[in-house]
């Protein structure tokens, strides 16, 4: 339990360190690209080596393809929820529409950009806390899951690290741009780390003693949620404004969590 609360820990405090740096620096355009397909490349792996393939070994290929796609569905249909929610108000002009993801206003971040309408008149900051915190439950539960069975999570621990750190960095300029106080932005972001923590507890205790067959959906649906987000949030935020070197980036972000999983 000790570990399993460590690993919770680590993996949620980027959540609150890409806030603290969120609510008081801009970055350059293109390290935001990196730092995201970097973390793009680190959920390749997880989803591929940590979370699918342990689902398809507790429960086999049907029950893991079931609970893959069931969790691609429901996040996406989420995501697209939140992305209007994300721009109710802002009315934006066609030279003010997002390509990406509306929640995910890397501009609000950025030093070149002014924030877009989303961010400042919407509500993108708050509709990127609650992907994240759709997203990571299921994660942070597959973590304690791989913790309480014995099989590591290095890889899952540090592919959620990576991806926390950037969300949360741009969610909370996000509602820095929309005037939200300091306080109330750290205080969001920190509520969400301790909900994510506790996953991970809840994972590595009760439900890491369940039925072998019964656990391989909650990890099956965890790798739907991953790979829903990478394809609608992370890799094209990522690809539309990194260019060429974003490609290096994912690759070593997929070479670093390969090499985790095999410790």
């Amino acid at each position: 339990m000790t570990m399993s609360l460590l690993f919770g820990v680590v993996a949620s405090s980027a959540l609150v360190l890409g806030a603290m740096i969120g609510v008081r620096f801009n970055l350059p355009k293109r390290v935001l690209a990196i730092l995201l397909s970097f973390a793009a490349g680190s959920l390749i792996t997880a989803l591929a080596f940590e979370l699918f393939e342990d689902a398809f070994e507790r429960g086999g290929i049907w029950r893991a393809a079931l609970g893959l796609l069931a969790g691609a569905l429901v996040f996406t249909v989420l995501s697209a929820l939140l992305d209007r929610w994300a721009q109710a108000g802002s009315d934006p002009t066609p030279a003010d529409e997002h390509e990406g993801s509306a929640k995910l206003d890397t501009d609000a971040a950025a030093t070149e950009r002014s924030s877009s309408k989303a961010s400042t008149r919407g509500a993108a900051g708050l509709a990127l806390l609650a992907a994240v915190t759709l997203d990571g439950v299921p994660e942070n539960l597959a973590l304690g899951v791989a913790l309480g069975g014995g099989t590591g999570g290095l890889a899952l621990l540090a592919a959620i690290f990576v991806s926390n750190l950037p969300e949360a960095l741009v969610g909370a300029s996000s509602m820095r741009a929309q005037g939200r106080s300091t306080g109330s932005i750290l205080g969001l972001w920190g509520v969400c780390a301790v909900l994510l923590v506790l996953a991970v507890v809840i994972g590595a205790g009760p439900l890491s003693g369940a039925d072998p067959e019964a656990i391989s959906l909650p990890l099956a649906f965890a790798a739907g949620a991953v790979i829903a987000s990478l394809a609608d949030t992370l890799m094209p935020e990522a690809y539309e404004h990194g260019g060429p070197a974003v490609a290096m980036s994912t690759a070593a972000g997929f070479v670093l969590s390969f090499v985790l999983s095999l410790m």
